[in-house]
Formats: C-alpha cells, structure tokens, sequence
C-alpha cells in the first residue's frame, strides 16, 4: 500500500510539473532585455553619486549596485519614507483588461470588453486615482491606479453596539506579476460580501499604469536593477498612501492581499507600517534574487544576469533592499499588539507543494523566520504550483484560504474592538 501511494504521489508529481511547465511556457512575448544598472532610477538615495564613480572608472557597475543596496539595508525607512499625495480623487471609468499576453482568446477578450462600453452594455465603476508618491520617467505609471469596492451593508454590518459601533475595515488587494487588470476582482466582492471595503491596486507598471511601449509589465522585474529596485519602493509607498485615505474616509483596520510579487510589495509595507493589521500572503519567499534566478517565470531575467557573466549569490545580493528577508525583524515587530488593538497582526501564509516560480524551500524559509521571530501566523498549502493555482480546482481551495482567513481575522478584530 505504501509503495502505491508513493507511485501515484511520483506521478501526480510528474503531472504538475509538466502542467506548471507548460502554463509558464505559453507566452511567448517575454523579452530578454541586457543588464543595465539603471542608478538614474535610485538618483535621491546615491544612485547618481555611485553612477557617476562608475563613469569615472572608479569602480564597478556591480560594485556601486551592490553598496547602494547596502545602503538601502542600513537605512530601510529612510529609503521606503514618503509624502501623502494631496491629489486623491474618484473617477469613474469603464473596466479594461490590459491583458499581458498575446493569445488570441485573451486579445478577443479585450475587444468585446471594448465594444461592450461602446454600446453602453457596461456601466462605468469607481477608481481610487493620486499621483504616486515616488516619481519614475513614466507619466502614466505615476497615475496610481485602484478600483474601489465599497463595503455592501449587512445585517451585521448595520447593527451598531450599545457602547461602540463597528468598526469600519478594508483591505487593499494586489495581484501577481503581469496580472491583467481583472485579476483578483473576485477576492474583492467576496470582501464586500462579508462588509470588508476593498481596494484593488494595481501594482506599478501595470495594466492602466503600463507604459505604451510594453506589451507585458517588463519594468517590475527586469534585468535594469535600479528600475526593478525603484519598482518595488513605489509600490511600496502606493500601498501606504491607500491607507492614508482609507483613514481619511473613516477605516479604522485595515489589511492587504498580495500574491507572488505582490506578496514581496505586501510584505514590506507591512514590515515598514503597523496600521496593516491582518495580512494575507498568497505565494511568499526570502530573497527577491533567488525568485529571479530559480524561477520559471523570470527565466528571460535570469538569462540576462548570466550572459553579463553574474552568479546567483551577486543577484541575490543585488536585490537585498528589496527582499522580504531584509525586513523581517521590522515586521515582527510591527505585528505586535498596538495602540487601539489588543491582538498581534494576524498572517496567513500560503504556498505551493509543486511552485516552479517560487521554490517551495524559498517559502518554507519564510515560515521558518516567522517561527523564530514570534509572529502569530497561519499557514496553507496548495496541492499544486504557482501557476496553477489559478486553475480549476485548485484556485477554489486558494480561494477559500484567503477569504475564509481575513474574515477570520476581521472579525475577531471587531470583537475586541467592541468589548473595549
């Protein structure tokens, strides 16, 4: 009996990984862009001082790269510091896809997206829109971009306690790399349903934020290492100016969802901001750089460091100020108890058995650090890899993770809001 369930076990192995294989191997408009450092992107934090040493010959473009990271690790808070923009506003907008591939069934798609709103079959819905606190050469991705679900009432959301109404809660949601901009609206109205506001932002580079010139959402994770850097702190400060006006239209708890690379952008907002009280994980890791080195999906990246002759431990290196492992003391200690709340930030963490992006020793690393820092964590697996966690039946199981965990979470929240 045992030598049969490690059989089929060998084979339902085999099976995902070719699945995994095949779903990372379909697009064929990924792009292998030639390593630059890009320092004009980094230019406030040293980036045009160490830029310059490297046109002077004084040293290295690795060498530079790898003390601006150095720098960026010395000083986390003051790198990821920001303004709250002064510009917030809703507008109202048709939904567009933005796919990030080329298949026919997806540009199909697009277009009867397209011909639905010319028609009027489609009715305009909210976005949250404010000019990104961190500025890129980019007009169109420093219009920050969030469609806005506000919470429906429910009969539990109605009832107001003698001594201290509910509190209003929210949670801001990012999607994976290359997500087009309906991915995750789901999660979003299945937050509504259970009277949790949602704001579903999209990630720098990204759908409506994409420059024209890209097809794919190449300038969140290349082979330009300052751009990639400057990416992340971005999306960062995106996340936490959500906050501020989430406070500023009364939510009082507030949580994110990030998934792959929105995970990583999670993560560190959170690590850098303590009024994240609930956070959900969906595909985590330790080092940016070993994502990129050992993952099917950023194999066009990969093949970029190693034709300018880098090893895996230099990219690793070269993307510390933007790796999870960097933070990870700063968000243990954000996850305790704080003022107005009596219970540590609540965590979920979920990976995959058979991830080919992020390999499962990069997430169990993950969960190993929580461990022996002290964070009050919960964590899930998936029968599957990371790109078929999108698919039937294991996106449903994924789903129920999620959206069974923040309701969890937010409601244990509100009682002890209320017996306070």
């Amino acid at each position: 009996m045992r030598k049969l369930v490690r059989m089929l076990g060998k084979l339902y192995a085999k099976w995902m990984y070719a699945w995994e294989t095949a779903l990372t191997t379909r697009d064929e408009n990924r792009v292998e862009r030639p390593l630059e450092w890009g320092f004009e992107h980094l230019a406030d934090f040293g980036g045009d001082e160490l830029g310059a040493k490297v046109a002077r010959g004084e040293i290295t473009g690795l060498q530079a790269m790898l003390e601006l990271n150095q720098r960026i690790v010395a000083n986390p808070h003051v790198f990821l510091d920001y303004k709250t923009p002064t510009d917030f506003r809703i507008e109202q907008r048709f939904p567009e896809l933005y796919p990030t591939n080329v298949r026919p069934e997806t540009l199909e798609q697009e277009r009867e997206w397209k011909r639905m709103a010319e028609v009027g079959e489609l009715r305009k819905v909210p976005y949250l829109r404010f000019t990104s606190a961190v500025r890129t050469p980019y007009p169109e991705n420093d219009a920050v971009n969030a469609r806005w679900y506000e919470e429906k009432q429910t009969a539990d959301s109605r009832q107001v306690d003698s001594e201290k109404r509910r509190p209003k809660q929210a949670m801001i949601v990012m999607p994976q790399w290359n997500a087009d901009a309906f991915s995750h609206n789901v999660l979003c109205e299945m937050f509504n349903k259970f009277g949790v506001a949602a704001l579903r932002l999209s990630k720098p580079y990204h759908d409506v934020r994409r420059p024209a010139e890209l097809e794919r959402s190449d300038y969140a994770v290349s082979a330009n290492v300052g751009r990639t850097i400057a990416a992340t702190r971005q999306a960062v400060a995106d996340i936490r100016c959500c906050i501020d006006w989430l406070e500023s239209q009364g939510y009082e708890q507030i949580g994110v969802l990030g998934t792959s690379l929105g995970s990583a952008y999670a993560f560190i907002a959170a690590a850098m901001d303590p009024r994240i009280r609930v956070c959900a994980f969906n595909h985590a890791s330790t080092q940016f750089g070993d994502v990129v080195w050992t993952g099917q999906s950023t194999r066009h990246v990969k093949a970029a460091f190693e034709h300018a002759g880098l090893t895996q431990d230099e990219v690793r290196a070269l993307f510390a100020g933007v790796s999870p492992m960097t933070y990870m003391e700063d968000f243990a200690e954000t996850g305790e108890a704080q003022p107005g709340y009596t219970l540590k930030r609540r965590v979920l963490v979920v990976h995959a058995t058979y991830d080919l992006t992020f390999i499962r020793k990069y997430s169990l690393e993950v969960l190993e650090n929580f461990r022996a820092r002290g964070v009050d964590f919960v964590s899930k697996v998936l029968p599957c890899g990371h790109y078929t966690t999108g698919e039937w039946p294991y996106k449903y199981l994924d789903g129920w993770f999620l959206g069974s965990f923040v309701w969890g979470a937010f409601k244990r929240f509100k009682k002890i809001s209320k017996s306070n």
